[in-house]
Order: C-alpha cells, then sequence, then structure tokens
C-alpha cells in the first residue's frame, strides 16, 4: 500500500486519549476537531518544574535524490521506544504549503512510520503557517504605512530590508517594485517576497519561550536602516504588540499522534537553511516536562540541521541532547559513492563503501559535540546483507553502532533493537554537551570554525563590502550572536555535485544578513534561494479531490 492508503486504513484515536498518556488533562487542549489539538500555554506553565526527560537527536547523512528518511526515522524511534516500555514522544517541524504543492510532496513520514491525520498535518493544519504570515505580513504593512506617514523613524526608503512572505513557491514574487499608482499608494521602492519558512518571524516564533519572550525578539527585529545607517527595529513602528496578538494561539504547540497512537507534538517550521530548521522551542522543551525519552528532528544532513540545532537551538534554549541518531540508507551512501540513481538497486558493495566516507565525517563532527552517536541504517528492499554489513563494519571502526532499522515496513517493531540502544546511551550518562564555538569569538572566526570542523574546508574566503558588514556588526554590539551558515544541502561543500567527504577547497561568503529578534547572523554561502519556483510539472498538477471526497496526489 502507498503511505496515504496505509495512513487511511489505520484507526485514529480522539486526541484525549492521546494526551492522557501523556497526563496532559482534557481541559487543557485546544481542540481542532477530534484528532489534533494544542496544548495550551497556561498548562506548559504548570509542568516547567517537572524533572527533563532525555533527548534524542535525529539527523541525517547529507541528502541524495535517493532519500534518507529522517522524519520516517524519528517517527519509528518514537514508536519502537514506546514499544519496550518507555514513555517517549516525538517532535518534528510543521510542513510547509509551498513544497507540498511543489517538489516533494507531503512530510508526515512514510510507510508504517507515519504521524496522522496526515492531511490535515500538511493541509493549514492548525493554521500556525498563516499566523506567522499574518503577523509578517502586519510588520511590512506597518513599515510602510510609518514611511506613508511622516517617517518619524527616519527610514532610508533605499535601506528597508524587510520582504514579504508567502508560504507558496513563486519565483515571480522574488524581486517586485512596491507602492506603484500614484502618491496615495506610498512611495515606491524595490522589494520582494520569501517564502514563510524563511521568515524571521518564523525563526522567532521557534527560539521563543513564552508569549514575553516572543513579543521582546520581535521588538528587537532590525527592519531598515537611517540615512546614516543607524538600525531602525520593529519596535519604533509600534509591531510588537500586535503581530504577538496575531501569533498567540500559533504558539501552543499541537499534539498529534502516530499510527500506532503514541503521541507527537508537530509545531513550527523553519528552513535549515536560511535559519535553524528544527521545532520550536517551546515543544521541545515542553516535551522534555512530559515524556522520558523526546525524540526530535533537524532538517538536511549533519552539517546543516544538527549543526544549527547544537549551536543555536540549544546554545538559545539551553538544551543538553542526550544521544544523536545518524539516519543513512545504502541507496544513498551508493550515490554518494558515485553510483546513477538508475542503478541503486544493483548489489554494489564497493561503491557503498566509498559513500560511506560521507557517514564517517557527519560521526567524526558530530564527536565535536561531546554526545554519543549511533547510526541507523534505514532499510529499503533491495538493500543486501553484504552491502549492510560495510556499514555496520566502518562505523565500527569509529566507535558507532550500526543498526538495521525497518520502520518503513514494521512500524515500532522495526526499531526495537534501535530504541533499546539510543535508551542505552541516552541513559549512560555519557553525553558531556559542548557547542563548537564560544559566544566571544568573533564573527569571522565562528564562520571558519564550523567552515574548516565541519565542512572541512581549508579556508573561508570574502569580498571587502562583505568584512566591512561583518565588524560593523561587530561595533553595533551583535558579535556574541551564533552564526547560521546557508549553503548547500547537497554537500559538505558549497558545490552541491561534489558528493562523499570532499577537501582542499575554500567557502566563498556572499552576502551576511543579521536576524537580531531570532538572535543569530546569517552567513550565505553560494547560490541560496529564500523563494524557491515549482519545477516544470510541479506536485500541484496532480493533487485534487476525488468523487469520494478523498485528496489524491497529496502523497
Amino acid at each position: 500500500m502507498s503511505d496515504i492508503e496505509i495512513a487511511r486504513a489505520a484507526p485514529i484515536k480522539p486526541i484525549k486519549e492521546i494526551a492522557s498518556k501523556l497526563k496532559i488533562p482534557a481541559e487543557a487542549l485546544m481542540p481542532y476537531g477530534h484528532t489534533k489539538a494544542k496544548v495550551s500555554l497556561e498548562y506548559i506553565d504548570t509542568i516547567k518544574d517537572n524533572a527533563d526527560g532525555k533527548l534524542i537527536l535525529v539527523t541525517a547523512i547529507t541528502p541524495t535524490p535517493a532519500g534518507e528518511g529522517k522524519t520516517t526515522t524519528s517517527v519509528g524511534l518514537n514508536d519502537g521506544l514506546n514499544k519496550i516500555g518507555k514513555r517517549a514522544m516525538v517532535c518534528l517541524r510543521e510542513p510547509s504549503l509551498g513544497p507540498c504543492f511543489g517538489m516533494k510532496g507531503g512530510a508526515a513520514g512514510g510507510g508504517y512510520a507515519q504521524v496522522i491525520p496526515m492531511e490535515d498535518i500538511n493541509l493549514h493544519f492548525t493554521g500556525d503557517f498563516h499566523a506567522i504570515t499574518s503577523a509578517h505580513s502586519l510588520l511590512s504593512a506597518l513599515i510602510d504605512n510609518h514611511i506613508y506617514w511622516g517617517n518619524a523613524a527616519g527610514f532610508d526608503t533605499r535601506r528597508v530590508t524587510w520582504r514579504r512572505v508567502v508560504d507558496m513557491n513563486d519565483r515571480s514574487l522574488r524581486e517586485i517594485t512596491s507602492s506603484l499608482g500614484g502618491v496615495s499608494n506610498g512611495y515606491p521602492r524595490e522589494d520582494g517576497f520569501d517564502i514563510t519558512v524563511a521568515s524571521e518571524v518564523m525563526a522567532i516564533f521557534c527560539l521563543s519561550r513564552n508569549l514575553d519572550d516572543l513579543q521582546t525578539r520581535l521588538g528587537r527585529i532590525v527592519v531598515g536602516y537611517t540615512r546614516n545607517r543607524e538600525p531602525i527595529r520593529a519596535e519604533a513602528v509600534m509591531a510588537p504588540g500586535p503581530m504577538t496578538v496575531l501569533l498567540k494561539d500559533a504558539l501552543a504547540p499541537n499534539l498529534v499522534q502516530t499510527l500506532e497512537h503514541n503521541p507527537a507534538f508537530i509545531h513550527g517550521g523553519p528552513f535549515a537553511n536560511i535559519a535553524h530548521g528544527c521545532n520550536s522551542v517551546i515543544a521541545t522543551r515542553s516535551a522534555l516536562k512530559l515524556a522520558d525519552y523526546v525524540v526530535t528532528e533537524a532538517g538536511f544532513g549533519a552539517d546543516l540541521g544538527a549543526e544549527k540545532f547544537l549551536d543555536i537551538k540549544c546554545r538559545s534554549a539551553g538544551l543538553r541532547p542526550n544521544v544523536v541518531v545518524l539516519v543513512a540508507t545504502v541507496r544513498a551512501l551508493k550515490m554518494h559513492g558515485g553510483v546513477g540513481k538508475d542503478e541503486l538497486t544493483l548489489e554494489n558493495v564497493d561503491a557503498v563503501r566509498s559513500g560511506c566516507s560521507n557517514m564517517i565525517r557527519h560521526i567524526e563532527n558530530l564527536k565535536h559535540y561531546g554526545v554519543p552517536v549511533v547510526v541507523a541504517v534505514n532499510q529499503f528492499s533491495a538493500d543486501t546483507r553484504a552491502e549492510i554489513a560495510v556499514v555496520t563494519e566502518l562505523a565500527a571502526r569509529h566507535g558507532v553502532k550500526a543498526i538495521d532499522a525497518s520502520h518503513w515496513a514494521n512500524g515500532g517493531a522495526g526499531t526495537m533493537e534501535l530504541a533499546t540502544e539510543v535508551a542505552k546511551l541516552a541513559d549512560s550518562g555519557t553525553a558531556q554537551f559542548g557547542t563548537l564555538y564560544p559566544d566571544e569569538m568573533s564573527i569571522w572566526d565562528k564562520i571558519k570554525t564550523v567552515a574548516t570542523k565541519i565542512y572541512r574546508a581549508d579556508d573561508i574566503t570574502a569580498d571587502q563590502k562583505t568584512r566591512n558588514t561583518i565588524k560593523d556588526l561587530e561595533n553595533s554590539g551583535f558579535g556574541d550572536l551564533p552564526v547560521c551558515i546557508a549553503k548547500t544541502q547537497y554537500s559538505f561543500s558549497t558545490d552541491p555535485s561534489l558528493k562523499g567527504a570532499p577537501s582542499g577547497y575554500v567557502v566563498p561568503i556572499r552576502e551576511v544578513r543579521l536576524s537580531a529578534g531570532a538572535g543569530f547572523i546569517v552567513i550565505v554561502c553560494g547560490d541560496i534561494m529564500t523563494m524557491p519556483g515549482l519545477p516544470r510539472e510541479p506536485a500541484a498538477n496532480h493533487i485534487q479531490i476525488n468523487r469520494h471526497g478523498q485528496i489524491e496526489g497529496l502523497f
């Protein structure tokens, strides 16, 4: 059966029953129908003194078109932990409508390791992304209205840095001219749109600890500059209050269930390139107070998602992971070993061995953070024993267990061995978590540290204008912020064609952007799109409602 057929065939329990597994009372729920609900912020405040459970980060090798399955593995591991008698839950990001109708379809796991209700999660869900889009748009409107009615803050209209957003892939909106049509429409200027998941409001939403923190961070957003190049913040246009009002309900985490009726929080969804690529701090911290083991996922490969989770989210939220699960597939390792997509079903032990250089580098990198690692080999039907044996052998040489997991086909039963090892490592007390660099390190040295230690570049480079921008940020008091490096997800380098474990290259810094409200500095390396386009044949072409009233083509 297909993913959607499996999801539709599965019984789904009332969300109150799922909440009771975590001892969440019914009155703490804000139901959205019978199968999903928000957990109120008032209730979350009452559990803040509970002891924390163990935090398990799921990341992956460098992505390939063959697929790695982080979300599927996160869900399967959560089910496996519950199956071996642990009280566990999973925390995931919300899917964006843009990719759902563009390239990849739905994002709720796969096979027998899914979160449900699948269609709801992928389409509108509880309206969080709409609230974030509206709050962002309100700030855009307030900026232009402020300029129209006298510009008391002194905006240089050539230096308004706040762009607009929409949660859909639309390349025609990347660069626009706004306020055309005469004096009554304002002052014409260059503008543009990003996709909602690239919005700084999304990053702030996911890093805020509560409503007060949210409002404070929103006020710190730098939205433009004066003619003297002094920063102007969102508080100058009276935006934080009304933006927080739009986001107050959205900030409560969303509770759903897996196919095996285990609890899952799905909340927030920032880009894993331009932002930190993790679910919300509120969801993760609340889950740690409610469950003994919390599985969470970071976007893209470990060089992007895990690095940002560990160096940005953990630093900001005071989180300390107990174990990291590195997801790999034999298929993806073959691609890193030079095999084309049309030959992945053929046994090729040599290609797997060569491609394991990518897995090994990620293992070595994760050890910088002092957290134990286990490799989850996400099983495909064409995998052979000889190929899996190579992965197991090479992981063992680097002090890490590689465990075959069949959760796509068998659900939680297919991850019981993995879950047992993960729980053992989490309970061992061996994690000695530390970030890659200290706050006080210079911005340039922070970038270079990530580039040389994680990407294995020889050096970094930038033109004088970019170097001056970095110096200006330090002189303005932003030097203690962590860096969020935006580069291709398809390679350790900035060249997506370089598979495996490339080295001997230099990372070029193309642009530096301040995200003062989120609390990090975005370092753009290479060609990064903050507004994706649709492919020649988008997923939307095949999405429709059939004569039975069911959605087709989304998955």
